[in-house]
């Protein structure tokens, strides 16, 4: 998995107001949980810029003050209107205890539906792992050769090593739906 180094300052003062005063000064508050301590922080916006926008999941190298965490983004706000980033949650991990991430999915492969005249449908996007962040891949291959047509892969039917899905079984991650050319290709039954 990609890692990514971010540095932070420590915050001397929270709430809305300093908040407020910080991102004047084009800073991002930010915090850091799941240690020892709670860390309020402030990152510069070109900073965690390429951190933010990007699909790829990436473990944090955070220093705040001389000190290091490994973190996951957990979450970010962003403004209702004008769709700045507010505010940014970081959640510290250890290399034993599992953490819950959403890690993107790749399809591999032509599905035989799709050479048959129908058309895939990628319902999902990332799928929801729990497990140690040692074990987790940057993406998580699905191949999708034998997917015949009408036919789709539920997360239920999916399994990745040292990790557990945390999605509803039953939650249609790919298909391949009839097009009204495969239907016509296909003779009618008398």
């Amino acid at each position: 998995m990609k890692t990514f180094e971010l540095k932070g300052s420590k915050r001397e003062s929270t709430g809305k107001k300093a908040a407020k005063a910080y991102r004047k000064e084009s800073l991002i508050p930010g915090v850091l949980y799941g240690g020892d301590e709670v860390v309020h922080f402030t990152v510069t916006k070109e900073g965690i810029r390429k951190l933010i926008y990007t699909p790829e999941v990436h473990i944090v190298n955070l220093t705040v003050e001389g000190k290091n965490y490994v973190a996951i983004l957990k979450e970010m706000q962003t403004h209702p209107v004008s769709d700045e980033l507010v505010h940014v949650d970081f959640q510290q991990i250890f290399e034993n205890k599992p953490v819950v991430l959403e890690i993107p999915i790749v399809l591999e492969g032509l599905a035989q539906g799709v050479k048959d005249g129908g058309k895939l449908s990628m319902d999902m996007r990332k799928l929801k792992v729990k497990g140690l962040y040692a074990n987790f891949p940057e993406r998580l291959v699905i191949n999708i050769e034998d997917l015949g047509l009408g036919k789709t892969i539920q997360v239920g039917n999916l399994h990745f090593d040292n990790l557990e899905i945390l999605n509803a079984k039953d939650n249609v991650v790919a298909a391949v739906k009839a097009t009204r050319a495969s239907k016509s290709a296909t003779p009618a039954k008398a």
